[in-house]
């Protein structure tokens, strides 16, 4: 049977499941956030159309993000028969401009194993964020400013991410008509770590070492100082409760003559100033027509030691070393990251570094830092020995000394990443590229994410072959000690990617009905895929995200939702068949060992999703804060 309804997905084909294979030495995987009922993922926060999960700890607890308000919520069906998480709504367009409020479109949730209603993702606020459609005492809708983000966690109930600061308003003078108000917010992103080990949960904001420009007076110039905020993330955290992660350490030179411009044009047009607060938040937000934030800052590794709090209360910061010494006087942007970290307090990332010590061939490369015997951190550089590798970075590292990362070069004329493994526990080891689906280096993409102590890597990797078009991705379980290498959709059990049983050893799609808003019931058929993996805990259980299958429904060329004539309640699209057009949302997805077989199969081949656009995971750590891979020097 060849489906010919899905919009969003380029399917090799699809079949009836005839067999189930023989238990092998490889894991098999069951999906425990799966609602039995409806088939349907708990894998996001009511109001929000994507889910990801980002860390799970020792104790079957996680942390993710949830992305995307939708467009249709329950103001748009009146108790009808229309349940708005049957099908996928457009996602809300939200812009940022200091004439318009600022909305957030990122929240954090957390899920675990034990919970009254096992992993189902539950919004969790920071800095006093609130959960889409949340209403005020008089049932009117909130609009929440404050973006949010988690990254780790550890069982110590102690976890880390980022948030932006909420809006702020000062009157608007100028020449607009119905303009009140100017909006702008003290800072863009800032590290957080916060516990929940007591009630009520304890927040520990993670201020980077630069927030504040000063200048001082020269000739007809005035002295000024102004709040930028910086910025600042945490993405890990260990068992010691250290965290890692990176914060703005001085402002980079062409973005310091934009603030004094702000302030010069400030004092110059008394009649109609712009307020230097308002003048930096324009330059803070990202470019619309190159999506370039045109504030940036010179950004260092940093770790904190949550254990040890000052007076102000903040923890003890440390920053670790650059891979170079920037010269005198430069106009480019130096950057390092920390991003992953074990319980030995050694961390990893990467760092802006000349390679082999050439000030021409300066490179973003992947770098752990280790304590020497004094105590201090020294950083030390992923030499892969190969000039056509033309960057590379590290994410996490096991209590083992094991590093894993991904490096970027041309494979076959494309630009490709691949994931490796480091040993650094040997002085100039150098980092080995495993094998994947076939001997040697493939040029399929790979990115591993998380390690753990038994040395299960996880991540994804692209399972096709053709060189012309979009790759679909996978998540995959890789062993460091025997090699072993599995796309986690070859080791799930059937009622985990979309199947039912029709007999001892045949399966077929689970079909799903809903209702049209004509009262029609239509049918289409699930589908589940595993699309990458983020973490993994000692136990194997691993935490990531998946497409599910959805049906579409019908929006005209404004973007409003179409609604039957008769009945007011919206329709679903439909194909020429007259069955429901499907896409794909990506979703939480939490895979645990079973004792069950993996599906197999005999006469079809696995139908491959359509790669995930826009961002997920981990690339929030790196396309919110820093445009590291860019070199800017004054013009």
């Amino acid at each position: 049977m060849k489906l010919k309804l899905d919009k969003a997905l380029s399917l090799v084909a699809i079949g009836v499941l005839s067999g189930i294979g023989s238990v092998q030495a490889a894991p098999v995987y069951e999906i425990v956030n799966l609602d039995e009922a409806t088939y349907d993922l708990l894998g996001t926060i009511d109001g929000t159309r994507n889910g990801y999960a980002m860390g799970v700890d020792a104790n079957d607890q996680l942390v993710g993000i949830s992305k995307g308000k939708k467009k249709l919520d329950v103001d748009d069906v009146d108790d009808g028969i229309i349940d708005v998480e049957d099908g996928i709504a457009p996602e809300e367009k939200i812009t940022y401009s200091i004439f318009k409020p600022i909305e957030a479109n990122n929240f954090t949730f957390t899920a675990a194993g034990n919970a009254a209603e096992s992993w189902k993702p539950e919004f969790f606020s920071i800095a006093g964020s609130t959960a889409p459609g949340s209403t005020d005492s008089e049932g009117e809708v909130i609009v929440n400013s404050i973006d949010t983000f988690f990254y780790g966690l550890n069982s110590n109930n102690v976890k880390v991410g980022s948030y932006t600061a909420p809006e702020k308003q000062l009157p608007y003078v100028g020449t607009l008509e119905d303009q009140d108000f100017w909006y702008y917010r003290d800072f863009e992103l800032r590290g957080v770590a916060v516990s929940t080990a007591t009630e009520p949960a304890t927040e520990l904001p993670l201020v980077p070492p630069y927030t504040t420009f000063t200048r001082e007076a020269v000739g007809d110039k005035p002295a000024a100082t102004v709040e930028l905020g910086g910025w600042s993330a945490a993405a890990a955290v260990n068992e010691n409760n250290i965290a890692v992660g990176y914060g703005s350490t001085d402002l980079v030179s062409f973005s310091k003559d934009r603030i004094n411009q702000c302030i010069d044009d400030f004092n110059a047009k008394p009649e109609f100033p712009v307020p230097i607060d308002v003048c930096v938040q324009a330059y803070q937000y990202p470019d619309v027509n190159n999506n370039r934030r045109n504030i940036q800052y010179q950004t260092r590794a940093l770790v904190w030691d949550l254990n040890n709090i000052d007076t102000a209360g903040n923890p003890l910061v440390t920053e670790l070393p650059l891979g170079l010494t920037p010269p005198d006087n430069s106009t480019l942007v130096f950057t390092a990251q920390g991003l992953g970290i074990n319980n030995n307090d050694d961390v990893v990332g990467r760092s802006h570094v000349y390679r082999n010590g050439d000030t021409d061939r300066l490179r973003q490369d992947a770098a752990y830092w280790k304590k020497d015997t004094n105590g201090d951190y020294q950083y030390n550089w992923v030499n892969f020995n190969d000039d056509e590798v033309y960057s590379s970075m590290a994410y996490d590292i096991n209590d083992s000394g094991i590093l894993i990362g991904n490096y970027r070069k041309y494979i076959g004329g494309y630009l490709r990443d691949k994931f490796f493994t480091l040993d650094t526990n040997t002085a100039g080891e150098k980092p080995v590229t495993p094998e994947d689906f076939t001997p040697g280096i493939s040029d399929l993409s790979s990115k591993a994410k998380d390690i753990n102590n038994k040395g299960q890597v996880v991540g994804y990797i692209e399972v096709t072959y053709d060189k012309e078009q979009s790759r679909p991705k996978a998540g995959f379980l890789f062993n460091y000690n025997d090699k072993e290498f599995l796309n986690l959709n070859d080791r799930l059990v059937c009622e985990s990617k979309g199947y039912v049983s029709t007999g001892e050893t045949t399966w077929e799609r689970k079909k799903i009905t809903i209702q049209d808003g004509t009262g029609e019931s239509l049918t289409y058929e699930s589908d589940i895929y595993v699309v990458e993996a983020n973490s993994i805990n000692e136990d194997g259980t691993i935490v990531g995200t998946a497409f599910i299958r959805k049906p579409r429904y019908q929006f005209d060329i404004n973007g409003n939702l179409i609604l039957d004539e008769n009945t007011k309640q919206p329709l679903f699209e439909l194909s020429g068949n007259g069955d429901p057009v499907t896409s794909y949302l990506p979703r939480m997805v939490v895979l645990k060992p079973t004792s069950g077989e993996a599906c197999t199969y005999t006469d079809v081949v696995e139908e491959k999703p359509y790669e995930r656009k826009g961002a997920a995971s981990f690339a929030w750590l790196f396309a919110l804060p820093l445009l590291w891979l860019r070199r800017r020097s004054l013009k």
